[in-house]
């Protein structure tokens, strides 16, 4: 939302002849009628959202699909370009369910949300209590088809999981974070960020999303989103840097939500991202497959 670069990224709907909403399948994607043209200006190569939303989507998680295509527009050549998935609560997408207008008490008020970690929007959302650096918008519903009490209700649901993670029983397995978000989630997002070293990630365009109680209920982290800038892509925030956390920079890291240090303070969630570590790479990360190494830590990943 903030580039302006030459290369110009376009959303677009496919509509019939009434101008109503038509799924359809375009370059074999799953049925839908939002979609995004992504051109990467920033990004020469053309490949790191493609790389990493597949990375992502190897961990058996939703990411973006991709294909990579040429656009004219009017008869005129634009260029080489990205049609992929716009973030979106659908069976196919961010698999959540649907919230109205009237869904407000119970279980029915409990989800799906979708809230997006990024730049301040005026009206539509709030800053973190904990961290005035980062601000969280309303993603899916928007805040104007939010009713008041769906705002505050999932505005209360994230802070107080911030609450928790500040707390001294942060790490307590029945009563701390664990009982809050679903674990797994949260370290495939961690490992795709640090093995991109994407200088935006956690503080900006980054996502989390909630089903409703009854579905589990548990915080998610993602879907990822935004890696042009990943994978060596940056001259600030030591983006060329292969040693090291991501989230744990001198230069940028107190721009992160201060989430991921404190659960690196867990023991046991350090041993989780080994273990998933460890499976990745044993499954769908191999190194032949990937080329790709884990960064220099002091932790034997």
């Amino acid at each position: 939302s903030s580039s302006t670069f030459p290369k110009k990224n376009y959303g677009f709907e496919t509509q019939n002849d009434l101008g109503e909403n038509n799924n359809v399948n375009l370059l074999g994607m799953p049925k839908e009628n939002d979609w995004i043209l992504h051109g990467p200006f920033s990004d020469k190569s053309l490949i790191r959202n493609v790389l990493a939303f597949h990375l992502g989507n190897q961990t058996d998680r939703w990411a973006p699909r991709t294909r990579y295509c040429e656009l004219f527009i009017n008869d005129e050549y634009i260029g080489i370009y990205i049609l992929m998935e716009k973030i979106k609560r659908d069976d196919d997408r961010v698999d959540i369910a649907k919230l109205d207008a009237d869904d407000n008490a119970g279980d029915s008020l409990t989800g799906g949300y979708i809230v997006q970690v990024d730049r301040f929007e005026l009206g539509n959302g709030w800053f973190s209590p904990f961290d005035p650096n980062h601000f969280f918008v309303y993603h899916y519903p928007n805040s104007s088809d939010l009713t008041t009490t769906q705002e505050n209700y999932i505005k209360n649901r994230i802070t107080n999981f911030e609450q928790v993670l500040a707390s001294g029983n942060f790490d307590d397995p029945d009563l701390g974070y664990a009982s809050m978000i679903d674990v797994g989630s949260f370290i495939d997002h961690l490992l795709v960020v640090e093995l991109s070293r994407d200088v935006d990630a956690y503080r900006l365009s980054s996502f989390l999303f909630k089903d409703k109680d009854s579905k589990g209920g548990l915080l998610n982290a993602g879907p990822l989103w935004d890696f042009n800038l990943g994978f060596g892509n940056a001259d600030y925030c030591d983006g060329w840097d292969t040693s090291g956390w991501n989230f744990d920079d001198p230069n940028c890291g107190q721009d992160q939500p201060f989430w991921w240090d404190r659960l690196q303070e867990d023991t046991v969630f350090n041993n989780q991202v080994q273990c998933r570590w460890d499976e990745l790479r044993a499954g769908p990360w191999p190194v032949s497959y990937t080329h790709l190494r884990a960064h220099e830590t002091g932790r034997n990943l």
